[in-house]
């Protein structure tokens, strides 16, 4: 005889489907925003196990960095960019902690992320995510710091004026697009810190760029870098 939880259960599915956030299929785990299939070919770099890796050459000689990762490459019309539009316009908060969660499930498996203090997430301008209602950066955060057993700082730096879309600049044009953008306000709650700076996709790393030379003012911080997504240009 089928049980009455077992009929709640179909009920609720019908009505709240829980289906894969990447492909849309309902053959799922409850505990997943992504089912076995997407997980499979989601495009890891491993770059969090390689030092000079193409992350970390983006910042040579701009940016003092312990280490540097993205854990998967992003390219347009896939399974990333439509997971990124999920997170960054959807709302999709769960599936932005689980994403985190597999970053941090990658950064454990190796020792160049071991003295790792602290995370924060790289700041949207206020207005700019007042509109969204939360920032993606920091939703990564909160899974990471499941993991890692990390706390968040996500006051300890503001992005104190709007710039306009990165999209179309080269890696100059970006810089002197952020330059002054950033402002440390709370110093102390990162001097003598490994701080994880945190954000969803790298292109040519200005944003990150401007934020972690503000970030590394703080007396005696060291600095790494991890994001989701790595898009060369």
């Amino acid at each position: 005889m089928i049980s009455f939880k077992e009929i709640r259960d179909s009920f609720f599915h019908l009505l709240f489907p829980h289906v894969c956030s990447g492909c849309g299929s309902d053959i799922i785990s409850e505990e997943s925003m992504l089912c076995m299939r997407c997980l499979s070919e989601m495009p890891e770099t491993n770059f969090h196990m390689h030092a000079n890796n193409p992350v970390e050459k983006i910042f040579w000689g701009r940016l003092p960095l312990v280490s540097a990762t993205a854990q998967y490459y992003f390219s347009k019309e896939s399974l990333m960019q439509h997971l990124m539009h999920q997170l960054k316009y959807k709302g999709n908060k769960e599936l932005g902690r689980q994403l985190g969660r597999l970053i941090g499930n990658d950064l454990q498996q190796t020792n160049r992320f071991n003295t790792i203090d602290v995370l924060v997430p790289l700041p949207l301008f206020p207005a700019k995510e007042k509109k969204r209602g939360y920032n993606q950066a920091t939703i990564l955060c909160e899974g990471l710091a499941e993991v890692l057993n990390t706390e968040i700082a996500n006051d300890v730096i503001i992005r104190n004026q709007h710039t306009e879309t990165q999209t179309k600049k080269g890696r100059m044009e970006r810089w002197q697009n952020m330059e002054g953008k950033f402002e440390l306000v709370k110093p102390e709650k990162i001097q003598d810190k490994h701080i994880l700076l945190i954000d969803d996709i790298i292109t040519t790393g200005a944003t990150l760029e401007a934020c972690g030379q503000e970030l590394t003012r703080a007396n005696n911080a060291k600095l790494s870098i991890a994001a989701f997504c790595y898009t060369s240009r």
